[in-house]
């Protein structure tokens, strides 16, 4: 037998908060998050355009 629909529960100032105060939170996380990957990115670009340090590599390693 089918359970019979349940009422949702009431909508009340301290609910409403809490989820504003959550809505809040994780768009501050998603923020930090977008920051960081794009200083990460920032970072491994700069590295590939820095010369390499030490002798250079005159023989390359057999690809097999």
């Amino acid at each position: 037998m089918p359970k019979p629909p349940k009422a949702a529960p009431r909508r009340t100032a301290s609910v409403k908060a809490n989820r504003a105060r959550r809505r809040h939170l994780l768009l501050l996380l998603r923020l930090a998050v977008q920051q960081e990957k794009a200083e990460r990115a920032e970072r491994h670009a700069a590295l590939d355009r820095r010369p390499r340090g030490g002798e250079p590599r005159t023989r390359r390693a057999s690809r097999r």
